[in-house]
């Protein structure tokens, strides 16, 4: 009688491949998997373009040993592919960051569907992010698997420490994710893994290098460079601009350090990370005061302590420091309205996973301190504890978990917040791919010290707000094949305590206050390739409501209740290859419709022409071609039509 195993460990999995005369003789007598290659969900990406290992050298005879890993994707806490995660991740790769016309990981976020991303200057200098129809403060955002999130305000959170060119990938998780990146990950996830952070770098002994200058319209103009091998990445960028506007110049500048080595079966890495940035804020904050100024920097710094106590427990040991500073100023040199603040978040990460005969189980805990300084002063300590189990059983996944929060700025005691997701793969073929998802999840955000305390002559915090809390409800659904790409999500949000700045009438300050708000929508995005990849189309749209059950009047919301209605993407890519160069040519086209009475629905088209030969190439980007001005957020206008010209040389 035929029995089905699961769980089986019968088979040698063989992810390393040696070129020593020797190495098949500890292989005799069994069965061996030879490799096994996953490719992350990409529903804004192509398949291929997930980088999973380098392609080996010609020369057979000096190929260096090679190593094989699945590539596991953000979405659960212990390390699941692709194929096994019960979440939809979207993911934007490096090849697509690197043919669109994006100057800034802000940029390449944009032609996501569910993500809504609002600036307020050229080159992303101060952009809010969120997911969902939710606010700036209510995503989690992390480098490779760290909070980096501003305490003080989420204005600030994305200040990436890093260049273009040190990502390998973006990883975007939609709705409630608190029991897996805590509470901060109240609508949502984003995570940038870089290059460096691969375990397979630190093998090869080549290194390599990349420049890079641009310069363009309103005297922009800036370089980047990065050297990466032996386990080892540094990289430094400038850029600097005039603005598209009256007072919205900028200088902004980025460091990046990352250190991978591997001591017998435990893997370090080290990563550092610096920005600094000034510039004019016209209108940033208020349309009364157009001389704004402001200046933030951040350092930060983490280790990571990988592990395996057995080949079954795993085991990472996290912690990390990030300090951040804001200087800003009203009306410029005058003292009116001026603060400076010092954020300064230490703290660090457990976790171990454990896969055996019932599943595979993750748990562990987090600790942070969060303190600012100078215009107020405020601490808090959080801890998080987490409990995930996973089942992978034929065709179905299932992952349940729950976090307990403990927060020294609430009330001192620990809140549940447990969550589930589950997929049934339809389809699982060589050629084609097909899930069912659906998910039930809840989370908990702490007001940040801007919501609480902060006070201008525009702004006034309110130390009373109590923490935001959400149930979140998801479908979902991918199909996956050579040809088609397409996946689709029903959310339902609901929203109490929710947090957001108003205006009770013309003549007021913005206040903070709390709301009950209910979140609901769909997505769906497609991507029609052909069978060489030559030539793709990607088409996307995103539609969400809200609901408000407060019956309190309310003049002017300034972000939860300003959110993206309707949002739609266009983006058809073309790759001509001969034989002498390489020509990519992308068209990336968004139209949006935000509620409230300050904003009209507008379309932008870019365009990016890049042309590669060897190790040169020379790029041609066109933003904004149609040169509309519109607004983002406020009453704080857009650049019009924007040309950048690129080129990169690699050494």
């Amino acid at each position: 009688m035929k029995k089905e195993l699961f769980f089986s460990r019968a088979s040698f999995r063989f992810k390393r491949f040696s070129r020593k005369g020797y190495a098949l003789f500890s292989v005799l007598g069994h069965e061996v998997l030879i490799g096994v290659l996953s490719v992350a969900v990409v529903s804004h990406a192509l398949a291929e373009g997930v980088s999973v290992v380098e392609e080996l050298a010609k020369d057979t005879v000096v190929r260096e040993a090679q190593t094989l890993d699945d590539v596991v994707v953000l979405g659960s806490r212990v390390p699941l592919t692709e194929g096994e995660t019960a979440k939809i991740v979207t993911v934007i790769t490096s090849d697509d960051i690197h043919r669109a016309a994006v100057a800034t990981v802000n940029d390449a976020l944009k032609m996501v569907t569910g993500v809504d991303v609002r600036q307020r200057g050229g080159f992303g200098v101060q952009t809010d992010i969120s997911i969902g129809g939710g606010t700036f403060d209510q995503i989690a955002i992390l480098l490779n698997g760290v909070n980096i999130g501003n305490p003080q305000t989420g204005h600030l959170s994305a200040d990436f420490p890093v260049s273009l060119e040190d990502i390998e990938r973006i990883e975007i998780v939609e709705g409630a994710s608190s029991r897996v990146f805590g509470a901060s990950a109240f609508n949502g996830a984003l995570n940038i893994v870089t290059k460096g952070s691969r375990v397979q770098e630190v093998q090869g002994s080549k290194v390599e290098g990349v420049v890079s200058l641009e310069g363009g319209s309103f005297g922009t103009f800036g370089g980047t460079g990065r050297i990466a091998g032996k386990g080892m990445s540094l990289s430094a960028g400038y850029r600097q601009s005039d603005g598209g506007t009256e007072n919205s110049y900028f200088r902004q500048s980025q460091g990046f350090y990352s250190l991978n080595s591997q001591l017998s079966t435990l893997n370090l890495q080290l990563t550092l990370g610096a920005t600094a940035k000034r510039y004019g804020a016209n209108t940033f904050y208020s349309t009364a005061y157009p001389d704004q100024y402001e200046s933030n920097g951040r350092f930060f710094a983490s280790v990571a302590a990988r592990g395996k106590l057995s080949e079954a427990f795993q085991y990472l040991i996290q912690p990390y420091w990030n300090l951040n500073t804001d200087h800003f100023q009203l009306i410029r040199g005058s003292g009116v309205g001026e603060n400076f603040h010092r954020t300064n978040v230490i703290g660090g990460k457990i976790n171990g996973d454990h896969d055996w005969s019932w599943g595979k189980t993750a748990f562990g805990a987090e600790i942070r301190n969060e303190s600012i300084r100078r215009t107020y002063h405020s601490d808090r300590t959080e801890v998080s504890l987490f409990l995930e189990h996973n089942i992978i059983y034929k065709r179905y996944t299932a992952s349940m978990g729950v976090v307990a929060n403990y927060n020294s700025g609430y009330d001192s005691k620990f809140h549940f917040f447990p969550g589930i997701d589950m997929k049934y793969r339809v389809w699982n073929t060589q050629k084609v791919q097909s899930d069912v998802f659906l998910s039930y999840n809840t989370a908990f955000r702490m007001p940040t010290f801007t919501d609480l305390f902060y006070k201008s002559p525009t702004n006034e915090g309110n130390k009373d707000l109590k923490p935001e809390r959400v149930q979140s409800l998801r479908l979902g659904y991918r199909y996956n094949s050579k040809l088609l790409t397409l996946n689709s999500q029903l959310f339902y949000d609901w929203g109490t305590d929710m947090i957001d700045w108003v205006m009770y009438s013309p003549t007021d300050k913005y206040h903070s206050a709390n709301f009950r708000l209910d979140n609901r929508g769909f997505s769906i995005n497609s991507k029609l390739s052909t069978l060489n990849s030559q030539l793709s189309l990607k088409v996307g749209y995103c539609f969400i409501d809200q609901k408000r059950y407060d019956e309190v009047s309310i003049y002017k919301s300034n972000y939860a209740m300003e959110y993206l209605k309707h949002k739609v993407t266009i983006e058809p890519r073309y790759t001509l290859r001969g034989s002498f160069f390489t020509l990519y040519f992308d068209i990336a086209y968004r139209w949006q419709d935000r509620m409230g009475p300050l904003y009209k629905p507008f379309s932008l088209i870019d365009a990016k022409a890049s042309l590669i030969k060897k190790r040169y190439e020379v790029s041609l980007s066109l933003n904004n071609i149609t040169s509309y001005r519109y607004y983002d957020l406020s009453t704080v206008k857009q650049p019009g039509f924007w040309c950048m010209a690129g080129f990169k040389v690699k050494l």
